[in-house]
């Protein structure tokens, strides 16, 4: 793919795109310790049986820890987080595990979603047409445990049930069934990456382990919360994450060589920015994805002439449900971003693919697909 990028000043990309230790231990480290917090105040509340108050800071402590699965590992997956090669993995890692989330299919998965994204016949990873539910059972769902889900239509697991149970599959090798859009790329990409294959293998295993081992030692001590702390927390409260992250590319056109049809970026409070580790700015990460998420923002300044206006959430999800109810009529309708009237054409300047620093997805890519 030869994409259209805004024009941004070469060595202003090169310092945007410069990794920082400080800033990466304030993002991760953060989000790590906010984890701790909440977890920390609902065991308090657990030992204290204040019930009521012991289920609401459950409730925030899954609103906190639901931005691990996917969103933490993503960012980390890229490889841009920190200058310390070493502490990515290891944040990486961590927040997989926790998750229950598979780094290894995913690094693959989405090398694919960023050469060609929103290209059916090689990013599998975001199938369109995309629904933005707000169906009664997606939302109790969203607002209280997720136990049924069945594994996405795109990339995902699930629910609590299909999480374990895809797991379990996962760490036997299989994927289950490839009538399900999502496992059949997970199927595709094995094929194509048989050594990451087998690191997703052996990962299923240990989160099996990890989790497992959590849940006998709760039992034999008599501490039950430990796994909903630790274990089922990714499926409690998903509401925040579900709402932000479904902005993306939903609705949106396919099939376009320009990441500002493709991708939406829309407008946060610092704190939600931050727990979503400023991926509303998801415009500008397809454009330029080497650059740290902690300066996205700042590369949005840069380029703001040349972008469409980034939308609020409100008005992102107006533009996705309305979307829907047409596509419900016509299934070859897309939404059209307008751009700006003195905006660049993607015909009249194409991106120079071969420089590294512009066509950059960090470190995401597996060593075959370098």
């Amino acid at each position: 793919m030869r994409w259209y990028r805004s024009p941004i000043d070469h060595d202003k990309l090169r310092a945007l795109s410069k990794r920082d230790d400080r800033q990466g231990w304030i993002q991760a480290g953060g989000h790590l310790a906010l984890f701790i917090g909440t977890g920390t105040l609902t065991f308090f509340f657990w030992w204290q049986e204040s019930w009521f108050y012991f289920l609401a800071s459950l409730w925030i402590h899954g609103t906190v820890g639901s931005f691990f699965s996917g969103v933490a590992p993503h960012e980390l997956g890229h490889g841009t987080v920190f200058r310390n090669k070493k502490l990515n993995i290891f944040f990486k890692s961590l927040f997989s595990l926790l998750s229950w989330w598979d780094p290894y299919d995913y690094s693959s998965s989405h090398t694919f979603h960023h050469r060609y994204t929103m290209y059916p016949e090689g990013d599998r990873e975001n199938l369109p047409p995309l629904e933005p539910a707000l169906g009664f059972k997606v939302l109790i769902r969203l607002f209280t445990v997720d136990f049924f889900s069945p594994p996405g239509r795109n990339f995902g697991k699930g629910g609590v049930f299909s999480t374990i149970f895809v797991t379990i599959k996962s760490a036997f090798g299989t994927v289950g069934s490839t009538e399900i859009p999502s496992r059949e790329w997970l199927k595709a990409i094995h094929q194509d990456q048989p050594s990451e294959f087998l690191k997703s293998i052996q990962w299923s295993r240990l989160l099996l382990f990890f989790h497992g081992t959590l849940l006998v030692f709760s039992f034999l001590s008599g501490l039950w919360v430990l796994p909903l702390l630790l274990t089922f927390f990714p499926f409690i409260g998903n509401w925040l994450v579900y709402f932000v992250s479904v902005t993306q590319h939903c609705g949106l056109q396919d099939n376009v060589p320009d990441f500002r049809k493709c991708a939406r970026s829309i407008v946060l409070n610092p704190v939600v920015e931050f727990l979503y580790w400023r991926m509303n700015w998801h415009t500008e990460h397809h454009m330029y994805a080497g650059v740290p998420c902690y300066k996205l923002k700042l590369l949005a300044r840069e380029i703001a002439s040349d972008m469409p206006e980034p939308r609020t959430l409100f008005s992102a999800w107006k533009e996705m449900r309305a979307t829907w109810q047409r596509q419900k009529v016509d299934p070859n309708y897309q939404f059209d971003t307008p751009l700006p009237e003195m905006a660049g054409a993607a015909h009249a300047s194409i991106s120079d693919e071969s420089d590294e620093l512009v066509s950059s997805i960090g470190e995401l890519a597996p060593q075959d697909l370098r």
